[in-house]
């Protein structure tokens, strides 16, 4: 079990306390992610293995994870005592049942202002974008409640340095196509003394520019042809004008127009042609990726223990 931790001295405890219960046998690491707090100190007081990022941002903690941690499953969990620890053994219940890579727990329940109303509406939105630009059935984006399997940890190339740590996981499983599903998981108020981290304006406008980022990465042809393909028209329109009145005069009496109309015809013929050769960089970007996924070694982690002893 993973969790990420910026000064949660206060739920950090409960939170080990809690998942401690529900998952007896597993191992708890707390990465403090330069807490100016006990975070540190209590959740190794409370027998968690603790281990430092000072590289402040969530994308940053997660890297670290994924890189040092072995385990058959991953589960990830903010520390400040929001999440359902009593939905985790049904969690890994249904992904080995159902062979599945990826389980996001989907937060249900009451919010309070910690769970600010724009908090709600930016998580909707992204949401929404995901869903209309991959053809994805997910209904929360951004949860902080996960669980996945080795082979999904070990296969991405986390380049995110923030709270945009979660589209980027979401999109990864969508390109490579693993199984996943959701579950629902109650969502609980923070402790009195807890804050959230997330900056709706600041850290909104980075997950957005996230998404346009991928959005471009993943489909070339659709951004870079569409926009192409408008810029062609818009100079078409520009330049029938002129055609005509040359046809009529045989004078051409706007030649700024004309400039501007031949000028953006050639930008989208640039523009539909980079698609096109993007998009071939992105199948074999998307190819590597599935077969980076493939190869991960499919045995147990105790097993490869005994093996290599």
């Amino acid at each position: 079990m993973l969790v990420p931790c910026l000064n949660e001295a206060v739920s950090i405890a409960q939170v080990i306390k809690d998942f401690r219960a529900a998952l007896p046998g597993a191992a708890i690491y707390v990465f403090d992610n330069g807490s100016a707090d006990d975070t540190a100190s209590v959740a190794r007081a409370s027998g968690a293995i603790v281990r430092m990022e000072p590289r402040r941002g969530k994308g940053n903690v997660i890297a670290r994870m994924f890189r040092e941690v072995e385990a058959d499953y991953f589960l990830l969990v903010d520390g400040d005592a929001t999440y359902d620890a009593a939905a985790a053994p049904k969690m890994i219940d249904k992904a080995r049942t159902e062979f599945l890579d990826v389980l996001i727990g989907v937060r249900q329940g009451t919010y309070d202002d910690q769970y600010r109303p724009g908090h709600q509406l930016g998580n909707a939105l992204f949401t929404m974008i995901i869903r209309l630009l991959f053809n994805a059935r997910v209904s929360d984006v951004l949860s902080g409640y996960r669980l996945m399997s080795r082979r999904f940890v070990k296969s991405i190339p986390v380049s995110a340095r923030g709270f945009e740590i979660e589209t980027e996981l979401t999109v990864h499983m969508l390109e490579i196509g693993v199984p996943f599903a959701e579950f629902p998981a109650e969502y609980f108020n923070r402790p009195e003394a807890s804050q959230s981290k997330l900056n709706t304006w600041k850290d909104g406008f980075r997950i957005l520019r996230t998404i346009a980022t991928l959005v471009a990465a993943e489909r070339p042809i659709a951004v870079f042809c569409g926009l192409g393909m408008a810029s062609i028209i818009v100079g078409v329109l520009a330049f029938l004008p002129i055609l005509a009145e040359y046809d009529a005069t045989g004078v051409v009496p706007r030649f700024p127009t004309l400039i501007a109309s031949t000028t953006l015809g050639i930008i989208g013929l640039i523009s539909c042609f980079g698609g096109l050769v993007l998009d071939g960089v992105t199948r074999t970007r998307r190819d590597m990726k599935k077969l980076a996924f493939l190869a991960q070694f499919q045995q147990p982690v105790e097993a490869r223990k005994v093996e290599s002893r």
